[in-house]
This record gives structure tokens, sequence and C-alpha cells, in this order.
């Protein structure tokens, strides 16, 4: 299976789960009279929404190069994580307006039950967080990265409103409002994920220097390729799941034109052989 099917395939679990997620917080929220489960399955239906365009992003982002995008169409990925910050942050905004409405309004004590529902939750989610982040390492796709916050982000949301449902059930009459206050912490969690999220895609749109351990492995491969005495400055640029590589090469001045170029070849193939991730490579011959 290919980098690309593995994130999409991991994004359909997303989008399916968070689907039936919504479904039973909402109805066990309603009927359990939980304003924390309520907002617990608003924030899965942002996610909804957000998966569909994680998706969209994985699909146009590895469109192939073409007159236009010369260096593909990867860039998409982080602006798509962008707007599934915009998701999480709307989400976040309109729990924590709904929870400080919530705690001025008397209301009954939650169902017992809604504990078992929500204790599920907690398991599926924290599930479902380790399996779509294992996808996004394999794949190095950032908006895929997001997606699985969302699914931590959630876990953490069902395990404030447990801890709230659990507080109100157990001190009893008078503290009908620990379920909101719950929902009101999730909220500041989520916003705290949702800062977690921008800032590795910020990095990735600004080209920010964070690739110090694909240099290295880049330089030691080079190094390997027969003619190849070390290498010098290297610049990367993340673009979807692939890098972009500028390298200085430096070869015996003694060497022709020709070889040079031969060997700018032979390295360059050699580096996508042997990483795989590794996109467009430009090779600069420095002589020595």
């Amino acid at each position: 299976m290919s980098k690309v099917e593995s994130a999409i395939r991991a994004t359909y679990f997303s989008i399916i789960g968070n689907t039936v997620l919504a479904i039973i917080k909402g109805l066990a929220g309603f009927f359990g009279n939980s304003y924390a489960l309520v907002a617990d399955a608003i924030e899965s239906t942002t996610d909804i929404f957000a998966s569909f365009l994680v998706l969209f992003g994985i699909k146009y982002s590895n469109k192939p190069a073409d007159k236009n995008h010369p260096y593909g169409h990867g860039r998409a990925e982080p602006l798509i994580t962008f707007l599934v910050v915009g998701f999480l942050i709307t989400s976040a905004t309109i729990i924590a307006y709904e929870s400080i409405l919530h705690i001025g309004t008397p209301h009954d004590l939650p169902k017992s039950w809604t504990l078992y529902v929500l204790g599920a939750i907690i398991v599926w989610k924290e599930y479902s967080f380790q399996l779509v982040l294992k996808r996004s390492k394999e794949t190095n796709s950032s908006s895929l990265r997001a997606d699985a916050w969302h699914h931590r982000s959630d876990a953490i949301t069902s395990v404030a409103a447990f801890v709230g449902i659990a507080i109100a059930l157990f001190l009893g009459k008078g503290f009908e409002s620990a379920d909101d206050w719950a929902a009101l912490f999730a909220s500041g969690f989520i916003l705290y994920n949702s800062y977690l999220i921008f800032r590795p895609a910020l990095s990735e749109i600004m080209d920010e220097h964070v690739h110090d351990d694909l240099i290295e492995t880049i330089r030691t491969v080079s190094k390997s390729v027969d003619g190849i005495i070390t290498t010098e400055k290297c610049f990367i640029r993340k673009s979807g799941m692939k890098y972009h590589v500028d390298l200085h090469a430096i070869v015996k001045a003694t060497i022709s034109v020709k070889e040079g170029h031969d060997l700018a070849h032979q390295l360059k193939d050699t580096l996508r052989a042997e990483i795989p991730e590794i996109g467009h490579v430009l090779i600069h011959i420095e002589p020595n």
C-alpha cells in the first residue's frame, strides 16, 4: 500500500468514526442531561467536516507536478491544516460560550449511565489517535497529524466530561454545574491543541529549518557515492508528504564537466532510492 493510500484510508476511518460518535454523544447528552456530552458531540461534528477537508487536502496535494506547479501541489496540505485548526477553534469557542451560559442556569443532574458511554468513547478515541498519528508519521502528512490530534482533543474532552459528570453525581445537588465546568475546561484544551497543530504547518509554509536529522542522513548517503568527497550546503523544504532538497556536493576539481554532470545524476538517483520521502533534488557540484 502506498503512503497516499494509507493516508486516505486513515482519513476515511476518522470520518466514519466521528460520524458514529457524534450521533452517540448527541443522543446520550440529550437524554442523559449532560451538556459536556453535547459539547463533545459538537466537537465530533466539526471533526467530520475537518476530516473531509483533510481527505481533500491529501488527494489534491499528491497530484503530480504540472506546468503551473513544477514542485507539485504539496503546499495544499498545510493550508488545509490551517482550515482544520479553524474548525477546532470554532468548536472550542461554541463549547466555551454554551458552557458559560449553562453554568448559570439551573438544571438536572446528569444520568449515571452517561459515564459508561463516556468510558467507551475515551478508549476508542485514544485508539483512533494512536492509529492516525502512526499513519501521519509513516506518510509525513501534516494534515493527517492534525486529524490525529482531533482524536486526542476529543478524548481529552471526553475525559473532562467524565470527571465533571462523576463530580456532579458523587456530590449531588448543588454541583450540577460541574458538568458544564468540565466542558469549559475541555474548550481551553482544544484551543491549546489548536496551537500545537498550527505551529508545524506554519513551519512548513515558511520553510523553517527543522530537518537536521534528514540533513544528516542525506550527507551520509551522499558520501557513499563514488566520487563524492563530501557535501557542503544542504537546504530542505517540506511540501506535502515529500521533502525537496538543494545540495552542494564537493568533487575533485580535475574531473570533466561531463563527469561532474554524471556524478550529480548518480547522487540524485541514490538519494531518491535510499530516502523515498525525498521529492525534487537539485545538486550543485563544487570543485575541491
